[in-house]
């Protein structure tokens, strides 16, 4: 099939059918089980020899060369580290039980208390997949033994744990930021309020599904621990919290860069885990073992895709698809929805990573020529791939939970549990189009 595609011009065919051609090209690869960045790479390679020539390749390593250069990315690596040394060390379990007493008294106490977990654990790393994995061992044994509904459980812990797709230090927002050319800082401050509203809303839904049902969760076990008990808990909370505001402070206070809050955000949980007694040398291996395996995916993911939308646009593909897009509609905010639309349909199937890097140069421009903030667009974005994450068929939150999940938990039913969380990102996304002073943009 390649060689018959390089046996003739390619550009022949013009950009509407070439176009045609590529996404055809792509989805079948896909479909091949080949993984997202060889695909988009010989796509690339393809269309550049088949369109312009074997003198466009040379188009292709620069495209990639800027990609990875970037001073940013540095800050990938530091926070996948975060997470991974989080996974391995006891901050995220003390932290679980410093957390019992907010839940207080009130029926779905531990279900609100998984929720404030979450977003603590999304502020000092940004990573999704650990998170989820990290509640479940915790959080899902506990409430299924205390009665909760498991449904509930189970869209609890998915939804609380991709909250790190929303609260700064997100690495969906260093990716978009990146990708569109945006101050990564200025997407942190404008996706402050919507992640912690997002994790209001599931709050709020927690309380009013108890409240309706007091079946779906126990009532709240007596505490008789006294005060002191108590007290030596919130010790969990101190070394989350310094992280935090090693991290965000820093960013916020205009005192580091984001690169650079990462590095302290991992000398941060290091001496975390040096204060507790828990670093050693096969610990240090396996966080730095992780870290590797998804940096590397991330990065051989931006390469293909780099390449295949610089070839792209040389083609005059983003051209192409910008008047496609402006041809759906007069209006502007029909437009964005149209956007929205896509990007929640290849969420069906692509990773994250992939989607921006694929779609947002593209989106980026059209969203200017708009007059739309890119920023706003970015925390739209990253509001969108929450519900990615746990959109079926491939959403990666229903996976992460299914491996450290009871065995008769199946994938069909936590899939069924996350939809009334899909329904509130969805809402959560119609709010910041509709309202988008949300971002303070």
């Amino acid at each position: 099939m390649i060689e018959h595609l390089l046996s003739f011009d390619l550009s022949a065919l013009g950009i509407g059918y070439g176009t045609v051609l590529l996404f055809a090209l792509l989805i079948g690869l896909l479909l091949t089980g080949m993984p997202l960045a060889f695909v988009t790479l010989l796509v690339a390679l393809i269309f550049a020899l088949g369109w312009f020539g074997p003198m466009a390749v040379p188009l292709i390593t620069s495209r990639v060369y800027s990609f990875v250069s970037s001073f940013v990315f540095v800050s990938v690596p530091m926070f996948v580290m975060m997470a991974a040394l989080l996974d391995r060390s006891g901050i995220a379990r003390d932290l679980f039980e410093a957390m019992k007493l907010v839940g207080g008294r009130m029926r779905g106490a531990v279900a609100i208390q998984t929720i404030f977990v979450s977003v603590i654990l999304a502020a000092m790393s940004g990573i999704i997949g650990g998170e989820i994995v990290l509640l479940g061992l915790l959080a899902l044994p506990q409430m299924i033994r205390q009665g909760y509904d498991r449904k509930l459980a189970i869209g609890v812990i998915c939804a609380g744990g991709s909250l790190g797709t929303m609260v700064p230090p997100s690495i969906v927002l260093i990716i978009y930021g990146l990708t569109a050319n945006v101050s990564i800082g200025d997407l942190f401050t404008s996706a402050f309020i919507p992640g912690f509203m997002l994790a209001a809303f599931y709050v709020i839904f927690v309380i009013i599904r108890v409240k309706l049902n007091p079946d779906l969760a126990p009532a709240p076990e007596p505490d008789d621990r006294p005060w002191s008990e108590k007290i030596k808990l919130l010790k969990g909370l101190i070394l989350p919290v310094l992280v935090i505001g090693f991290v965000l402070g820093s960013i916020y206070g205009g005192i580091a860069s984001v690169t650079e809050a990462s590095a302290l955000g991992v000398a941060g949980v290091m001496l975390s885990t040096i204060i507790r007694g828990e670093l050693t040398l096969s610990m240090l291996k396996g966080a730095a073992l992780q870290t590797l395996a998804t940096c590397g995916m991330i990065v051989w993911i931006g390469i293909g895709a780099s390449a295949l939308v610089g070839v792209f646009n040389l083609m005059g593909g983003i051209d192409f698809v910008s008047a496609l897009l402006k041809g759906v509609s007069d209006t502007p905010i029909i437009v964005i929805l149209t956007m929205m639309a896509i990007l929640f349909f290849l969420g069906m199937f692509l990773d994250w990573v992939g989607i921006a890097l694929l779609t947002m140069p593209i989106f980026v421009p059209i969203v200017k020529d708009l007059g739309y903030d890119p920023v706003w667009f970015g925390v739209v974005f990253a509001m969108n791939m929450q519900v990615s994450f746990l959109s079926p068929p491939f959403g990666p939150a229903a996976f992460y939970l299914k491996s450290v999940a009871p065995k008769d938990v199946s994938l069909g039913e936590i899939f069924r549990s996350l939809l009334p969380f899909i329904a509130i990102q969805i809402f959560a996304v119609g709010l910041l189009v509709a309202f988008p002073a949300i971002t303070g943009h």
